[in-house]
């Protein structure tokens, strides 16, 4: 018996080790020189997982100084296959919908989270239309409307957190805007009754819903972990939650609307003219919590930590709204409004900047469903593989931002930053643009290096939104507080790549005090 479990053993060990030898072996004698070239790898599943998860950006600069603009590499069993820069950005995500999708990479992820019938768990052409209902309330009228909510928001949680009772202390910044984005979009989007509650158990729910978004559900999201069982009981008792509201609103007289989120879908219809079913009102009032919350805080958080490792920006933006708004000192500031906002600059070039050099979200990736020739080459990437593009690459190389790894937010008052290279900006009526089904995207500007919102048919639909969101918190921050690194001679706090959004490494601690104290 003893023999025979041995030699059991020895058999798997064998077939391992041949496995591997041959996975080399292949790699360094039998390349496939009708694909992109692959990145050497000794483990065949796991492949460059760890390496690209340790740090994407390294990981891609190291690659393409190798391979190229465009390399494969194993990630988790699965050929992916990396296409930098504009021609990469171009052909992922400006790709056709019958060669390329998003659903299948992403759906098995978000559909535990917002729940079925909306976002990756809908045809395509459904999820452009509930972006197009979902932008009705992300800009124009209804965006001027949330910047007083937004700043009431930031004063209230300042005013009440027990975090800053006292004149000045220590504070781990990145849980601190982890609540304000919260209760700044809660409070803008989602209607009273939720505001209200957000306190309570709702707000419990949402941080095992956010618990859901863990890498490991990309491939196993049905794993009967703890985790994953909060998040299934989370999603049912949000999802009821805003099913009770709904049916509480319908009930009601309606000739007096809530001007929110929630009213504006349940007023809506698709464009086949059928009414939004009161379940996928629910689901998207989920995902539209949920979806951009990552993104805010995590930049968020990178903007109040590179303001500490630079405090006399800080009094800089003071000046900027004293000097925009007509005042001498801080205390007659009048109330913040959507215009002043736009005459703001220096606030808009910290978001920017920001976005450049900490884009939240690394790599944008997509099912490959027909065989793709890449242009210039020979090669060909079959439907085996996931193609991966990275927005955010750009943003960090010598080519297109002089000094890439330096956070300076005045390299924006150049007109022309941004752009492609020799390239000028040009008038809005050059541009060419698409209508995807959710309002027309200019063309051109997917050859941009700051893509911070994606771009193509997936382009976020809340661009604004989250600007105006950022810059409020900003200048309400700057009005309220001054903040400094505890240990000033110190580097900021390095990115934190393990889970799916780029963000500092926790904590990430600043010294505050009240302004004026």
């Amino acid at each position: 018996m003893a023999l025979t479990t041995a030699a059991v053993v020895f058999s798997i060990i064998a077939a391992i080790v041949t496995y591997v030898v041959w996975n080399v072996l292949k790699q360094l004698y039998l390349p496939d020189s009708s694909k992109p070239h692959v990145v050497f790898h000794w483990l065949p599943l796991i492949g460059s997982t760890v390496y690209y998860g340790m740090d994407p950006y390294k990981f891609f600069f190291e690659c393409r100084e190798k391979y190229g603009d465009c390399f494969t590499f194993v990630l988790l069993g699965s050929p992916t296959t990396v296409f930098l820069g504009t021609k990469g950005n171009e052909f992922i995500l400006n790709g056709k919908l019958k060669d390329l999708n998003a659903e299948e990479v992403y759906g098995p992820l978000t559909k535990p989270v917002f729940g079925k019938g909306v976002v990756y768990d809908c045809l395509n052409s459904k999820l452009m239309d509930q972006k197009r209902l979902l932008g009705l309330g992300l800009n124009g009228d209804a965006l001027k409307s949330y910047v007083p909510l937004f700043v009431k928001e930031v004063e209230d949680f300042i005013c009440k957190s027990p975090v800053f009772k006292s004149t000045g202390g220590v504070c781990d910044i990145s849980s601190i805007m982890a609540e304000i984005t919260i209760y700044t979009a809660a409070g803008s989007l989602q209607g009273k009754e939720l505001r209200d509650k957000l306190d309570g158990e709702v707000s419990l729910l949402y941080r095992d819903l956010d618990d859901g978004f863990a890498p490991i559900n990309f491939v196993l999201p049905w794993l009967p972990i703890p985790r994953n069982r909060r998040r299934d009981r989370a999603q049912k008792k949000m999802a009821e939650f805003y099913l009770n509201v709904v049916r509480g609103r319908r009930k009601r007289d309606r000739t007096t609307k809530e001007q929110d989120m929630l009213d504006i879908l349940m007023s809506s219809r698709y464009r086949s003219g059928e009414p939004i079913p009161d379940s996928e009102v629910a689901c998207l009032m989920i995902a539209l919590l949920m979806g951009g919350q990552h993104n805010t805080s995590s930049t968020g958080s990178w903007i109040m930590l590179r303001l500490a490792h630079d405090p006399p920006l800080i009094e800089e933006l003071l000046q900027e709204q004293l000097t925009v708004l007509g005042v001498s000192k801080a205390s007659d500031l009048p109330p913040l409004t959507y215009d002043h906002m736009q005459n703001l600059k220096l606030h808009n070039q910290m978001v920017r900047e920001t976005l450049r050099l900490h884009s939240p979200i690394h790599s944008v990736m997509r099912k490959v469903k027909t065989p793709m020739p890449v242009e210039g080459t020979d090669w060909v990437i079959p439907p085996s593989h996931t193609l991966l593009a990275a927005p955010g690459f750009l943003g960090r190389t010598e080519e297109n931002f002089p000094n890439p790894q330096v956070w300076d937010p005045h390299r924006w008052d150049d007109p022309n930053a941004g752009l492609p290279q020799n390239a000028q900006r040009d008038s809005k009526e050059d541009d060419e643009t698409i209508d995807y089904g959710y309002g027309a995207v200019s063309l051109k500007s997917i050859k941009s290096p700051y893509l911070p919102f994606g771009g193509g048919r997936h382009r976020c639909v809340a661009e604004k939104y989250a600007y105006t969101q950022l810059c409020a918190i900003l200048a309400t921050m700057v009005r309220l507080l001054e903040w400094e690194q505890v240990d000033m001679s110190k580097e900021v706090p390095p990115t934190d790549y393990s889970s799916m959004f780029s963000r500092p490494v926790h904590p990430a601690e600043t010294r505050w005090k009240h302004r004026g104290v």
